[in-house]
């Protein structure tokens, strides 16, 4: 009996190493310590570029335009996408038909191109994609000017105050239970992750990837895709620093409460106060620092 259970134990061992996560890749690499070299595999986090293309117009005349090039960890493209339109202001609930992995020739890239279909009386928003959408991991607002281009576009920068609430030693719990479910985290300690928590301290739901702004992206497609936005009774909490274009997408996405474990920037800041979004920074489980609208925290 007991030999049986060392076998079983061996084996869940031994398809842990064998079978990777989603989302991470193994090198075989140099280690140098002093004057000793040896060989060994380490786990990186994989960055591959993401295609967003946009289908619209009538069934018997669809126009196809390729929106932006992104950098990003694979998985979840679907929530990706959707995330990036609707943070962009390009698209509403009630237009998309279908997000698919669009047909190439090329096998390689086939999983790199993805199109949002829009149906057939649908109009997309493009005169907000006129900036040029290449991206890359660490930057997701690349040619945005000012904080009043995004009042203009949010379809939740008006709405009334939900008045959520949440409590201090329930925040001090939020980075040990989002480090607890970044399972890429854990094996590579390279990603990112955004994490969304009800005002209890409940998660909800969680993605990762290499960059920031596609963590949140993926986080906020799945919301789109769930049909729970706005996300005003929602607690955000992000891995790193929280930037602009981080407090850009979460006011598209009608959050109140941002936390992150890392320090804020000055244009974070300026625009969480702009939108009367509380901002947290530097959150550990024994610290974090308010820098706006702490009212909503007691």
């Amino acid at each position: 009996m007991y030999r049986m259970l060392i076998c079983v134990i061996m084996l869940n061992i031994d398809l842990m190493i064998k079978i990777p996560l989603p989302g991470i890749r193994q090198f075989s690499i140099d280690k140098y310590s002093g004057m000793v070299v040896i060989t060994s595999e380490d786990i990186v986090s994989i960055e591959e570029p993401l295609e967003i293309q946009l289908e619209y117009g009538p069934f018997n005349s669809r126009i196809i335009k390729s929106l932006a090039v992104t950098m990003r960890t694979p998985g979840n493209d679907q929530e990706l996408a959707l995330g990036f339109l609707f943070t962009e202001g390009i698209i509403q609930n009630e237009f998309v038909l279908d997000v698919v992995h669009a047909s190439t020739f090329c096998t390689e890239q086939k999983q790199n191109v993805i199109t949002v279909k829009l149906d057939d009386l649908s109009i997309p928003v493009l005169q907000h994609s006129e900036r040029n959408f290449y991206t890359t991991s660490s930057c997701g607002v690349c040619g945005k000017s000012s904080i009043a281009a995004i009042r203009t576009v949010s379809r939740f920068g008006n709405a009334p105050d939900p008045n959520v609430k949440i409590n201090k030693d329930i925040l001090y719990g939020l980075p040990a239970r989002l480090r607890q479910e970044q399972s890429n985290f854990s094996a590579t300690g390279g990603i990112h992750a955004a994490g969304l928590f009800s005002a209890e301290g409940a998660l909800l739901l969680l993605r990762e990837d290499v960059g920031r702004h596609n963590a949140l992206d993926k986080v906020i497609g799945r919301s789109f895709m769930m049909e729970i936005m706005p996300l005003d009774e929602h607690v955000l909490v992000l891995s790193g620093r929280i930037s602009f274009e981080l407090v850009q997408k979460a006011a598209m996405a009608g959050i109140w409460v941002i936390a992150g474990m890392g320090a804020p920037s000055s244009l974070a800041i300026e625009l969480a106060l702009e939108f009367n979004i509380t901002l947290v920074g530097f959150l550990s489980d024994k610290r974090f620092n308010v820098y706006t609208s702490g009212y909503r925290i007691f």
